[in-house]
């Protein structure tokens, strides 16, 4: 099992959403991340060489960015963000991976 950290900017990306939203995003986190966090599925892929992060999560409209340390056993989300179209937004600001 693997345990999940946030940074600090992560967690104020949280901060962004609504309460129902964040509860969401968390539990989906905590579900999909938990175990085999780095197996490609439908909703979780490796991402091409990018300055955030190597794996993206889908949460419906959420992008959950984060990184894995296979050796610590540990999940590091860096950023959460939402997408519009094919436009991807992080705390509001439009954002090109």
């Amino acid at each position: 099992m693997f345990e999940i950290k946030y940074t600090s900017d992560a967690i104020d990306d949280l901060k962004s959403f609504r309460k129902s939203e964040q509860r969401s995003i968390f539990d989906q986190i905590t579900e999909q991340l938990s175990y085999e966090p780095m197996t490609d599925t439908r909703n979780r892929k490796k991402l091409r060489p990018n300055d955030v992060s190597e794996y993206e999560l889908r949460i419906s409209k959420f992008r959950v960015f984060y990184d894995v340390d296979e050796e610590a056993k540990t999940v590091k989300i860096e950023a959460v963000g939402y997408k519009e179209g094919n436009r991807l937004f992080i705390r509001g600001k439009e954002y090109a991976l």
